[in-house]
């Protein structure tokens, strides 16, 4: 066996494991703790409230470990199971141009694992959303938003795969270095085109009328030096409960979006409150940080991609005749990096942390730290977010802190300690 195949099998093994002891762990410290709202916050959240959290956040966690499961056993397939070797020797017989077979193969390749995905993905809408109260979509328009991304991959994908594959094959021993320009330039490509042109393909963007909570979000905005080409409020209500709100774009297509179930479950202090944590992510450079990291990131992947794609191990490792196509080298890359950094995962949860509690602390400055911990325990009650979540699975995958942490910090900043 080589080598690589039990480096592989591994790491495969370990993600696996791990995952679903974080996840059993993290259901059954919900399910113990389901019984009573935690103290601080039982004079705002009803024990019904808190047990439809508890039992949204196992259901969920139980989906993950379920799609995980499937991900892991059409890894094997695409792999050990010679899937990927027969979709690339299909693509083969199509055409004889080099570029042509690798982007033929990238685009089945993600036809195929996108189709695997689609019970799963209906299952998550039309079951856990549904029976929660979360989801508004119809089966319509489930399907129609499908073509769209379908539509929009491809017309920003196919050109990105082309652009890619030419490189890898035309620019000698550096054409990572060229790759990673050309994701640079489009990854910001996208996002200023994003909000005026994808966006409302799926969603209408009304600008938000003239009223008392505008003229305290433009006062806001002054205070904090913010400019943005427009506020605006999203239909988010067509398709799910959530409530949520978010910049887009870049340069001067930044815009500032409401969805319309946070302005109808928040009060204008509140709105305020939120608005100035996202404020706070954007003037303290969270955003253009995030972007930093991950274009080094992707740097040194492409570079270690650009030191694997000629060795013969890696792919006989992973049941793929050697020689490989450029496209069959970053299609294996992108199954298996995942096994080998899910480890990190702590690492990033923190960082994004640390962020949410600056972002916290900037809020308290430029307007009510009060107000903000009203908002967050209104949208945790909404949005059905456990209040209990297990400190180990938390801590290796929460993108922001648990709420008990996060609204002591702020009663703290409220308190002026």
């Amino acid at each position: 066996m080589n080598q690589f195949t039990v480096v592989f099998l591994l790491a495969l093994a370990v993600t696996a494991t791990v995952r679903i002891w974080l996840a059993q762990r993290h259901v059954r410290h919900i399910q113990h703790n389901r019984g009573a709202v935690p103290g601080e916050f039982a004079s705002e959240i009803s024990l019904a409230a808190h047990q439809k959290a508890a039992d949204y956040s196992s259901a969920r966690t139980r989906f993950n470990v379920l799609h995980s499961g499937v991900d892991w056993l059409v890894l094997l397939v695409l792999t050990f199971g010679g899937l990927l070797q027969g979709l690339d020797n299909l693509v083969r017989g199509w055409f004889d141009n080099p570029l042509l077979q690798g982007t033929a193969l990238m685009a089945l390749f993600t036809l195929l694992t996108s189709a695997l995905d689609l019970p799963l993905s209906y299952y998550r809408t039309f079951s856990i959303e549904a029976r929660f109260g979360f989801n508004k979509m119809t089966p319509a328009m489930w399907v129609g938003d499908l073509l769209k991304q379908g539509l929009v991959a491809a017309a920003f994908g196919l050109p990105l795969i082309l652009a890619v594959l030419w490189l890898m094959q035309s620019m000698g021993t550096w054409w990572w270095v060229y790759v990673w320009l050309v994701w640079i330039g489009f990854s910001i490509f996208v996002l200023a085109v994003y909000p005026a042109f994808v966006a409302p393909l799926f969603n209408k963007f009304s600008p938000m009328q003239e009223g008392s909570l505008k003229s305290r979000i433009e006062q806001l905005l002054a205070k904090c030096g913010f400019r943005s080409s427009g506020l605006f409020v999203m239909d988010g209500s067509k398709r799910s409960s959530h409530g949520n709100a978010y910049f887009t774009g870049f340069g001067r297509t930044k815009r500032i979006v409401f969805f319309d179930t946070l302005i109808a479950r928040l009060n204008e202090n509140e709105i305020e409150a939120v608005l100035a944590h996202e404020l706070g992510h954007f003037k303290l450079h969270h955003v253009i940080r995030r972007m930093a990291w991950t274009f080094m990131i992707s740097l040194a992947f492409l570079a270690l991609l650009g030191w694997i794609k000629d060795a013969p191990w890696f792919y006989q490792g992973l049941g793929v005749a050697y020689p490989a196509s450029d496209a069959m080298a970053l299609i294996l890359f992108m199954l298996v990096v995942p096994l080998f950094t899910f480890l990190l995962n702590p690492l990033a949860a923190r960082y994004s942390r640390k962020h949410e509690f600056e972002a916290d602390a900037y809020a308290a400055q430029y307007s009510s730290a009060r107000e903000l911990v009203s908002a967050l325990v209104k949208l945790y009650k909404d949005n059905a977010s456990t209040l209990t979540p297990d400190p180990v699975h938390s801590t290796f995958y929460d993108s922001h802190p648990p709420a008990r942490i996060r609204i002591e910090r702020l009663q703290a900043l409220a308190s002026g300690r």
